[in-house]
C-alpha cells in the first residue's frame, strides 16, 4: 500500500469537516489527515479519533479572491512538503469528497495505491443539489447520498485533486499549472456546497443581515438548486457518465485548455443507487 494524505484549508466550517474527517479517515486513516484551519479565532471541528492534524494558521490577508490565490498556494507547499514523506496527496476542500465507484469494494488507499498516476489524477465531478418537491430537508442521522440523489454533471468539480509530485494548484484546485487532466474511470468527486435549501438560508442569515445582499447572496448560491429542481428529465447516470467522461477528456476551451468542458451544459444526473451509503 501507498502511503497518503488528504488535505484541505477551511474557516468556522465544522459542519463540513466533521464529515470530511468521517469520510478520508475511513479512506486512508485519520492520523493521515491535515486540516489547515484559516485563522486562530475559530473552534477546531471534533476529532473522535484523536489522530487528525489540526493546524492553526494565521488568517489569511485580503478579499475573497487575494485570500483564495493565498490558500492555494499554502496548500500546494503543504503538499509538496507531505510529499517528502507520502507517496499520494489529495487536496480538496472540506465539502468535496472524492469516491471510488463501490462496485470495486475498495477504499481510496487501496484504489489509488494500484493505478498508475502521472503526476495527478481526477474524478468526475457531481454538483449535488436537493430536488425540491422530492427531497426533504438534510436529515444529519442520515448520509449525504442517502438523501440527495441528483447532481449537476459540472466540469468544474473534475477537479486534479490527487498527486504524486509537487504542483501548483489553480484557485478551487480547479486546474494545475502547466499540467492536463487524466480522468479516471472509477474515481467520482461530490461537491456538497449547495445540497441544501434550508442550510443554505441559515448561514447567508447567521452571515448578513441586509435583506438585499441576503437575496442577492442566495440566488447565487441556490443556482444549483434550481437547475437540479427545475430539470424534467434527468440522465440516468450510469447511461450518461460514460459519455460525461468521454467529453471532458477531449473537449477544452480555447482560454482553458487544461480545464475539461461540457460547452456549458447544465445536464442534471440520477446518482446510481449504489452510491447511496458511501459519503
Amino acid at each position: 500500500m501507498k502511503k497518503i494524505a488528504v488535505i484541505t484549508m477551511a474557516r468556522n466550517d465544522n459542519f463540513f469537516l466533521e464529515k470530511w474527517i468521517a469520510y478520508y479517515g475511513v479512506q486512508v486513516g485519520y492520523e493521515h489527515l491535515y486540516i489547515y484551519l484559516d485563522g486562530k479565532d475559530q473552534d477546531p471541528p471534533k476529532d473522535p479519533s484523536g489522530k487528525v492534524n489540526i493546524i492553526f494558521c494565521d488568517k489569511l490577508p485580503g478579499l475573497v479572491a487575494e485570500m483564495e490565490r493565498a490558500r492555494l498556494s499554502l496548500l500546494s507547499d503543504k503538499a509538496a512538503e507531505h510529499l517528502k514523506s507520502y507517496d499520494i496527496v489529495i487536496g480538496c476542500d472540506a465539502d468535496e469528497f472524492l469516491v471510488v465507484d463501490p462496485d470495486l469494494n475498495k477504499t481510496l488507499l487501496q484504489y489509488l495505491s494500484e493505478i498508475k498516476i502521472n503526476t495527478t489524477v481526477s474524478g468526475l465531478g457531481f454538483d449535488m443539489g436537493q430536488r425540491l418537491g422530492e427531497e426533504q430537508e438534510y436529515d444529519p442521522s442520515k448520509g449525504f447520498l442517502e438523501q440527495r440523489h441528483y447532481g449537476i454533471m459540472e466540469p468544474d468539480y473534475t477537479k486534479p485533486l490527487v498527486i504524486n509530485k509537487p504542483v501548483r494548484w489553480g484557485v478551487g484546485f480547479h486546474r494545475i499549472r502547466g499540467h492536463n487532466y487524466h480522468i479516471d474511470n472509477n474515481l467520482y468527486l461530490f461537491h456538497f456546497g449547495c445540497f441544501d435549501l434550508r442550510m443554505l438560508e441559515d448561514k447567508f442569515k447567521s452571515k448578513d443581515t441586509d435583506a438585499l445582499k441576503l437575496e442577492k447572496h442566495l440566488k447565487f448560491r441556490r443556482k444549483t438548486i434550481d437547475i437540479v429542481s427545475n430539470a424534467k428529465t434527468p440522465k440516468d447516470g450510469d447511461k450518461f457518465i460514460p459519455f460525461a467522461r468521454f467529453m471532458q477528456r477531449i473537449f477544452r476551451a480555447p482560454y482553458h485548455w487544461n480545464r475539461p468542458s461540457m460547452f456549458k451544459q447544465e445536464v442534471v444526473v440520477r446518482i446510481p443507487e449504489r452510491f447511496n451509503n458511501i459519503v
